[in-house]
């Protein structure tokens, strides 16, 4: 009976593939931080202090 490797090794095409996915992400996750600060430096002293934060606390989001 024959058998049939099935364990999946990247060519160079697949590796480049994987790069370009992990900067897309990379990418994604820094515009989601940068959306969600700037949202948060438009609310008022009073909204941050209502979700617990204050204007110190923007920065350190990640």
């Amino acid at each position: 009976m024959a058998t049939y490797e099935t364990t999946y090794a990247p060519g160079i095409f697949g590796r480049i593939g994987q790069t370009f996915a992990s900067v897309a992400a990379t990418l994604a996750a820094w515009n989601d931080t940068r959306m969600t600060r700037n949202a948060l430096r438009q609310l008022t002293d009073r909204e941050l202090d209502d979700i617990g934060l204050s204007r110190g606390d923007i920065e350190d989001i990640h």
